[in-house]
């Protein structure tokens, strides 16, 4: 993996030798030196994968792609935005999902219902357990604490219904009147 601390010792470095020996000294926030050990730590799955959208040196935002390896939403491939806050870690970075799906937990403008995003956040958890959680609701959707009531009450009945409308949704097709986009 790279070093954020080392592109900046770099960076000191070259402008060092710039401007005669005098270069500005640029501190890394707590923030960001948490990502970069969190990022550095992270255990990477098969089923996911991470990018940095603004280049390897801004580790306060990134992209993630999820495909679960089993489960209702397989075998789609997901897109998330994750900005990392400047109190992170007692902020819980936010999440944004990308694509439109049909899901009990996230809504159609992308908003992401994970109790560790909210209220169960604690500076203790990491970015690798916010990916696990995405990929858990995939895995488990919860039709307890929806921000999508109709894809919760189509997974509450369940069965055959439920399994087609998310099939539908995989394929680009309507669900309700909306149109979902193709992540197969």
């Amino acid at each position: 993996m790279f070093s954020l601390k080392q592109q900046s010792k770099d960076k000191d470095k070259s402008g060092a030798a710039a401007a005669g020996g005098a270069a500005p000294a640029r501190r890394l926030r707590a923030g960001q030196l948490r990502a970069q050990k969190d990022i550095t730590d992270i255990d990477m799955p098969p089923s996911m994968s991470l990018s940095f959208p603004n280049g390897a040196s801004d580790m306060m935002h990134l992209a993630l792609s999820l495909s679960p390896p089993e489960g209702p939403y397989y075998p789609g491939t997901f897109k998330f935005t994750i900005t990392i806050p400047d109190g992170y870690p007692h902020s819980p970075p936010k999440v944004h999902c990308d694509t439109k799906v049909f899901h009990p937990n996230i809504d159609l403008e992308g908003h992401v219902c994970l109790n560790i995003l909210r209220q169960d956040w604690k500076p203790v958890l990491t970015l690798s357990a916010v990916m696990y959680g995405l990929q858990l609701l995939f895995l488990e959707p919860n039709a307890d604490d929806p921000l999508n009531s109709e894809a919760a009450e189509a997974l509450k009945v369940g069965g055959a219904s439920w399994e087609r409308q998310v099939r539908t949704s995989l394929r680009g097709g309507y669900v309700g009147g909306v149109r979902f986009d193709k992540v197969v």
